[in-house]
């Protein structure tokens, strides 16, 4: 149960790092977008990438958690 904690910090950091992500591509839509039907589009395609990073870092912080209780 030890390989749990760290291994869990690690895929919280890539779920984090993926959010991050997402951010950046929505202020470069922002930015770079000339219509509102564009950037509904940019935002729309960003919305699967966003919940999959939030995902990936629930599971990651669920598994340190598990560490700590059966450790």
């Amino acid at each position: 149960m030890q390989i749990l904690i760290p291994t869990g910090a690690v895929i919280t950091l890539l779920g984090l790092a993926g959010l991050i992500w997402c951010i950046l591509r929505v202020a470069k839509a922002k930015k770079a977008a000339s219509s509102e039907d564009e950037l509904r589009a940019a935002l729309q395609s960003n919305v699967a990438l966003n919940l999959g990073a939030l995902c990936v870092s629930a599971i990651g912080l669920m598994m340190v958690i598990f560490g700590i209780m059966f450790s």
